[in-house]
């Protein structure tokens, strides 16, 4: 069965920078477009950034562009969320979620957990002094 495990959350001051990390199993990695998706304390969902299966496209969210970078390994079955530049604001549980979004979900309409065909189980960033 699909299978996505989230790490590298942690806690790090404004201004700083974290590195998370999807391992994936269970399907093609290769063939699937893959998210981030955040969900901030007493929040809905927020989708942050999609990569297409061959990583060749990239989209972001207006909150995510210009701070953070998507990324992919097929060979590793691993999607990456590198993030620079960290505000309060950005503390969330970050989730990875498979398959390509849906437009209006890029266009920034609130997430349902119906909009992706699997997610992993989150892991948490707290950004703080």
């Amino acid at each position: 069965q699909v299978q996505l495990v989230e790490s590298g959350g942690g806690l790090v001051q404004p201004g700083g920078s974290l590195r998370l990390s999807c391992a994936a199993s269970g399907f093609t990695f290769s063939d699937y477009w893959m998210n981030w998706v955040r969900q901030a304390p007493g929040k809905g969902f927020e989708w942050v950034s999609a990569i297409h299966s061959g990583g060749e496209y990239t989209l972001y969210a207006d909150s995510a562009e210009g701070r953070f970078t998507i990324s992919r390994d097929n060979a590793k079955n691993t999607l990456y969320l590198t993030m620079s530049s960290l505000k309060p604001e950005d503390t969330a549980v970050y989730y990875c979620a498979k398959d390509e979004p849906f437009s209006g979900v890029v266009a920034g309409r609130p997430v349902e957990w119906t909009d992706f065909g699997s997610w992993g189980q989150g892991t948490q960033v707290t950004v703080s002094l």
